[in-house]
């Protein structure tokens, strides 16, 4: 049961930590050091929503894809979702490309659009009822939309408990932080260490994205 005790996850946030703390002592003391799991999901009720912003805020600085990401959303004004997609698909290409997306990024989202309409995007719903790999399969076939946007897209809107992005440059800063690694880890030693966080490798990655802002 959905629980907002737990930030609007899915899982048990106290049983999650103390399986982390029993696996993992070095974990253990990260998680100490830091405090209470503090993750929240996003709460936008489709996923055309999600995953245009992501596609928007691709290799930007936060400021400058928000002010795009705010253009783009006054094109398409009172819309969401499928709404929002059908919307979209409609603007003329010289439209959002005034509102500041790149060429790559218009085509993307334009593939996003189609493909929303079309059905190939899940719903919130039918995405609950698919497993992780199946639902990264499913939007990585998205122009612009790689594995890393896709285990955000579990981690910080399904709320799936058990991702660990070992691509994510502050995944690996943070766990040379957590576990004294002169080097950045390359992400099969990543990989492998996130076998003992099974299966709430979400609430370990959280902790790491911590240790490597400095938050530890």
């Amino acid at each position: 049961m959905r629980t907002t005790a737990n930030g609007g996850f899915d899982f048990d946030a106290k049983a999650a930590l103390k399986h982390l703390g029993a696996a993992d002592a070095t974990l253990a003391r990260l998680i100490e050091r830091v405090g209470p799991f503090g993750m929240e999901l996003k709460s936008a009720p489709n996923l055309f929503d999600v995953l245009a912003e992501a596609i928007v805020y691709q290799q930007l600085h936060a400021r400058a894809a928000a002010s795009i990401h705010a253009r783009v959303r006054a094109l398409l004004p009172r819309t969401r979702g499928l709404a929002a997609a059908r919307a979209s698909i409609a603007l003329p290409d010289e439209a959002l490309r005034g509102a500041g997306l790149s060429r790559s990024k218009l085509l993307a989202l334009r593939d996003l659009a189609q493909r929303t309409v079309d059905g190939h995007v899940p719903t919130i719903a039918q995405a609950r009822r698919m497993d992780d790999e199946a639902i990264i399969e499913h939007l990585c076939e998205i122009r612009g939309i790689g594995r890393w946007t896709a285990q955000m897209v579990l981690m910080f809107r399904l709320g799936r408990p058990d991702v660990l992005p070992v691509d994510d440059y502050g995944i690996r800063k943070g766990f040379a932080v957590a576990f004294r690694k002169r080097e950045m880890p390359k992400r099969e030693v990543v990989e492998k260490r996130g076998e003992r966080w099974r299966p709430f490798r979400t609430v370990a990655s959280w902790y790491l994205w911590r240790a490597a802002e400095g938050d530890a």
